[in-house]
């Protein structure tokens, strides 16, 4: 069976150069950020880009492609000029996504900074409230859990359930980082640890609220709260960790893609997809 697998690849040169990297590396799915991740300020999408992506994704046999936000992006923060740039960018990744007809955009809720959970997670729910209405209807965003460090977002399943409750869910999902999972305390590495992560996780937000997975192997120990990704079967989640997903029949359509060490010439993610593939056909872990 053909599964949706993928990596996040590269638009350098051109937003549609996303495709033959990902057809390079054997991948059925992608996931890509559509400005640079690092700045505020980007130019928009001209008609002939957007038209240049949708051929080359249409010519790829590529199926889905998600984006990722911007890694300034901070909704939960006190700060209001940083909420209000925040709030700015995030509605114009929405919008870039309508243009290149990409449904789903990956986003981390954000950080506190001192002001706590609660204010936090109100903070973001603000601005999901006035971002939603003018932004296009076919887009979803994605909240991805995190490693839990610092006063972040996500390390905690319970943030994620509190942030989506009383909102349309044709709207949100969840992308569902292993590696961020893992670091955050929730054992991945065994078939028992996999079982109750995904008993808790479906307890508190259900696991249909998972539209995505970031398929990333954990250089640090569970509990760490450190996000550091290794190749699959590599780190502290082992290939154990990663069969028990990949054989998980809930999740056998769900779109994964890798975040993990690119390796020298982009043959890593070969590699990783090539063992996930295993992994999902019942090869020992």
């Amino acid at each position: 069976m053909k599964r949706l697998l993928g990596a996040h690849v590269s638009v350098a040169g051109g937003l549609d150069n996303a495709f033959a990297r990902g057809i390079e590396s054997g991948c059925t799915a992608l996931q890509i950020f559509t400005k640079n991740a690092n700045r505020w300020q980007v130019k928009p999408i001209t008609d002939a880009e957007a038209t240049a992506f949708r051929q080359a994704w249409q010519e790829s046999g590529i199926e889905p492609v998600m984006a990722h936000d911007a890694y300034l992006i901070n909704l939960a923060s006190p700060k209001n000029d940083v909420w209000e740039k925040s709030k700015v960018a995030l509605r114009d990744e929405l919008i870039r996504c309508a243009q290149l007809g990409i449904t789903d955009l990956v986003m981390h809720p954000g950080a506190h900074l001192g002001t706590g959970v609660d204010v936090g997670l109100e903070r973001i729910r603000q601005a999901f409230r006035e971002i939603l209405p003018e932004t296009p209807a076919e887009v979803r965003l994605l909240l991805e859990n995190t490693a839990g460090q610092g006063s972040y977002f996500g390390g905690d399943f319970a943030h994620l359930a509190a942030l989506l409750e009383g909102f349309d869910e044709k709207r949100f999902g969840v992308c569902f980082d292993t590696c961020h999972a893992h670091a955050a305390g929730y054992n991945l590495s065994s078939e028992e640890g996999y079982a109750q992560t995904m008993a808790e996780f479906d307890r508190l937000v259900g696991l249909e609220q998972i539209k995505a997975f970031h398929l990333n192997d954990s250089l640090k120990a569970c509990g760490s709260k450190v996000d550091r990704h290794a190749h699959i079967g590599q780190g502290t989640i082992s290939r154990t960790g990663f069969a028990c997903l990949m054989q998980d029949q809930r999740f056998v359509n769900t779109p994964m893609v890798l975040e993990t060490p690119k390796g020298d010439q982009n043959e890593m993610d070969r590699v990783n997809l090539a063992l996930l593939q295993e992994l999902a056909e019942g090869a020992a872990a």
